[in-house]
């Protein structure tokens, strides 16, 4: 059994879902993947039960009946990825933004260089966004500063979704306390970590815009995120956030 499982939610994704299975499965590195798949009518959880008879002790799935939010994907993959005993645990989109030739150097920081949380920055190293429209990209650039100001923690890509964990972090967040569903849930659990003593590291990534499918992109996403991160700020005052055990 793989210590490394990829977990990858899906909404409409049969375009990309069988090809970044296979790109994850011809690493150099065992991983496993858990799709959380979210009641797509594009028949991607038909596309991932076919390629189950292929992979069948690698490649798994959790059906959702609807889309309930990246967030709430992401903890039902938590809590599975636990119950199943993996050491770490990495959250990657189904599109190709993330690259899967980058899972092993996410993994080397978390097993290797210190790290309890591994980051595919985009921004620790300039500004790495490839086919992203200028106004998305600044968006999504200034979004970061605003984080790291308001909340003062020292990452650059403070909205990042490509991330590697250490099973110790995920144990000790409270994951039934994360509240936010959309973007800002990727804030959230930076924070989090951040306030329970974890150390993060940044791994410098080249993010690629999707070219198949539709994004899930929406105003409304980063308006929860800028509204969001006040709140955190401001219940992180009152909040006691359990420690990172020595």
């Amino acid at each position: 059994m793989s210590s490394r499982l990829v977990i990858i939610p899906t909404y409409n994704e049969k375009e990309n879902i069988e090809n970044i299975i296979r790109a994850v499965f011809n690493q150099p590195l065992v991983f496993h993947i858990l799709i959380i798949e979210d009641g797509s009518p594009d028949g991607t959880a038909s596309i991932v039960k076919e390629l189950q008879a292929e992979f069948p002790e690698k490649l798994f799935m959790v059906e959702r009946q609807g889309k309930l939010g990246l967030g709430t994907a992401y903890i039902a993959g938590f809590k599975w990825a636990l119950e199943h005993g993996y050491e770490y645990v990495f959250e990657m989109d189904a599109d190709f933004s993330h690259n899967p030739n980058d899972l092993p150097r996410l993994y080397d920081a978390c097993a290797n260089l210190g790290a309890d949380v591994a980051i595919g920055s985009r921004y620790v190293s300039g500004v790495n966004v490839v086919n992203w429209p200028i106004g998305r990209v600044l968006m999504s650039y200034f979004a970061s500063k605003y984080v790291r100001f308001v909340l003062g923690v020292n990452i650059a890509d403070t909205t990042a979704g490509f991330k590697c964990y250490r099973r110790q972090v995920l144990e000790t967040i409270e994951l039934d306390k994360i509240r936010f569903k959309g973007y800002a849930f990727q804030v959230e659990m930076k924070f989090t970590a951040y306030k329970c003593g974890f150390k993060l590291y940044e791994v410098p990534i080249i993010f690629i815009n999707r070219e198949l499918g539709t994004s899930k992109m929406s105003g409304g996403i980063f308006g929860e995120a800028f509204l969001g991160v006040i709140q955190l700020k401001l219940n992180s005052w009152v909040r006691k956030f359990p420690q990172k055990k020595l």
